[in-house]
């Protein structure tokens, strides 16, 4: 059985001000470590310490446990790089000051200074309940405007046949529903729909739910996989396990549902965990990591000189679904986009490159001659 570990418990304590505009808050005693902590004064019930108080939050917002360990993550660099020094004692010049020392000196993507702005911008209206104004002044990184990675038909036919086993059968799922990996690690029995060769996407990006299509070519390695997940749970019952994590409060409401068939996933991991949020032991879903290292080694297997990943295989469906002559708002659906603009990027890679122009070398009747080299 894995354990899989909790990211751990800063022991950080909020001081007794919340003015955000004070620079001179209290320091923390040495490096910020799960057995290091502080208290100005001797407390018979120790405060609860801040990464513990940020989780508390962020739980209470029913946030995913990747967005709870990202932003803890951004918390504690946030306090390393103010030497140890408590939030509550830093303002805003010193949010500027760690955005723009990431964008400046690390020169990271846009993407992780804005995710690392919503995650102090959390830590201090949510935990500290102080608003900061507008950061102005942060030096921002440059977005940059990047056409997707599209895979041939061809490509893809060789990158699925290097799969084996489950991880050939989730790439084809990715590719032929146009899934993110997420999307299809989370799948639950109830969201196939084999007869209708439908897929009800839950609570996708966005938090909105979507139907997309499944190929029907699928239907009958699905009805396989699904009669040996079902083997598999049957021995979790047996084992006395067979609960499953369900979302919000459904747990609750129904008792038994977690142990039910219809909410077990899709794609079950082999082995039963630890949920790091409750210590419960149940079976969790397939580690989207596992797919994408089996998809590496598929790639070079098959020689297929791109930087492709599983986010490849879906441009890959909408790409090849706008070729074959599908309308732009029908993919736009499949794919969950809330504005036609988004699925408007796949048009500028259709079929040739250069912007779909023909260049005129290749109207040339044959080649030109040669001239000699001048004497």
């Amino acid at each position: 059985m894995d354990v899989v570990e909790n990211d751990g418990n800063e022991a950080v304590n909020p001081s007794n001000g919340r003015c955000c505009g004070r620079e001179n808050g209290p320091r923390i005693n040495g490096m910020v470590s799960d057995s290091t902590s502080y208290s100005p004064v001797t407390q018979a019930h120790p405060a609860p310490r801040l990464l513990d108080l940020v989780r508390a939050r962020i739980r209470f917002r029913h946030y995913s446990l990747r967005t709870e360990q990202a932003y803890v993550d951004w918390t504690r660099r946030f306090i390393h790089f103010h030497g140890n020094r408590h939030p509550s004692g830093l303002g805003h010049q010193a949010v500027v000051a760690f955005l723009t020392h990431l964008a400046t000196d690390l020169n990271v993507a846009a993407s992780t200074q804005n995710q690392a702005q919503s995650a102090l911008l959390f830590l201090y209206r949510e935990v500290l309940d102080c608003d900061l104004p507008l950061l102005d002044g942060v030096a921002r990184a440059n977005a940059a405007i990047r056409l997707p990675v599209v895979l041939t038909r061809d490509e893809v036919a060789l990158l699925l046949g290097s799969l084996r086993g489950t991880h050939r059968l989730f790439g084809e799922l990715l590719y032929g529903s146009g899934l993110r990996i997420m999307e299809g690690v989370r799948l639950r029995v109830k969201d196939l729909d084999l007869d209708r060769r439908e897929i009800l996407v839950r609570d996708g990006k966005g938090a909105k739910d979507r139907v997309t299509v499944l190929p029907g070519r699928l239907v009958r390695p699905l009805r396989c996989h699904l009669h040996d997940t079902a083997h598999l749970h049957r021995i979790d019952l047996r084992d006395g396990f067979g609960n499953v994590w369900l979302p919000a409060a459904l747990g609750r409401k129904h008792t038994s549902a977690s142990r039910e068939w219809c909410w077990q996933y899709v794609f079950p991991a082999d082995r039963r965990s630890i949920d790091p949020r409750t210590g419960s032991i149940r079976r969790h879903h397939m580690s989207d990591q596992s797919f994408q290292r089996a998809m590496r080694e598929a790639l070079r297997a098959a020689d297929i000189a791109k930087p492709a990943s599983p986010h490849t295989l879906r441009h890959s469906f909408a790409t090849h679904l706008l070729e074959a002559g599908s309308d732009i708002r029908t993919v736009q659906e499949l794919l969950g986009h809330s504005d036609v603009s988004t699925t408007m990027v796949y048009t500028h890679v259709l079929k040739r490159g250069g912007r779909c122009v023909v260049s005129p070398l290749d109207r040339l009747s044959e080649r030109p001659v040669s001239l000699p080299h001048d004497t």
